[in-house]
């Protein structure tokens, strides 16, 4: 979309896109990123990548597709080249329910469920941008274990800011605190 300015422009009069879509148009359009249907296949070369990170993706796929994207990292990542997973925290939420017991703010934090698109803008909107909802939710230790049960080595949970990655750039290491919870794991040979 961000290679389609007329379109951004039009979308963002009709209402359909939110502030935080256009500044991530911006920042992909900025750093040249490239689209790519990461469960069918990722557009880069077997054992080309060093890192691979993921950002509040792996929630929108159901477990089948997230085992094809782990397949995909497998492929693309170098012998123990690291993965970087950040997702919603499942226990984090729980925790927020338990403390203020309001199960309307924990379904609609998790978004587990979703209403249908009413009237036109919002039909249109759902057409064009997708389903937005998460198919599954994560805590620590159930991403640890995909990871591991996916063949990755050394799955841990790491707090907001640290990784093992040995040149982070100006990859985001927080992205999204408190609600995230951040797992890396070596790509094993």
């Amino acid at each position: 979309m961000a290679a389609l300015p007329a379109l951004v422009s039009v979308m963002t009069k009709l209402g359909l896109l939110s502030n935080m879509q256009n500044h991530l148009i911006s920042v992909v359009k900025q750093e040249g990123i490239k689209y790519a249907n990461a469960v069918k296949r990722i557009p880069e070369p077997d054992h080309s990548a060093d890192v691979l990170y993921s950002c509040h993706m792996l929630e929108h796929l159901d477990r089948q597709e997230a085992k094809l994207f782990l397949k995909e990292a497998h492929r693309v990542l170098i012998p123990n080249g690291i993965i970087r997973i950040a997702v919603p925290d499942l226990k984090y939420h729980i925790e927020n329910y338990l403390k203020d017991q309001d199960a309307d703010a924990f379904v609609q934090n998790i978004q587990l469920a979703i209403s249908r698109p009413a009237g036109l803008i919002e039909k249109l909107k759902h057409f064009i941008v997708g389903e937005r909802h998460h198919l599954w939710m994560y805590d620590g230790v159930s991403l640890c274990r995909l990871l591991f049960d996916s063949g990755f080595g050394s799955p841990q949970v790491l707090g907001a800011g640290q990784t093992t990655i040995p040149y982070p750039g100006r990859l985001d290491l927080a992205e999204r605190v408190p609600e995230s919870v951040f797992v890396e794991a070596f790509n094993l040979p």
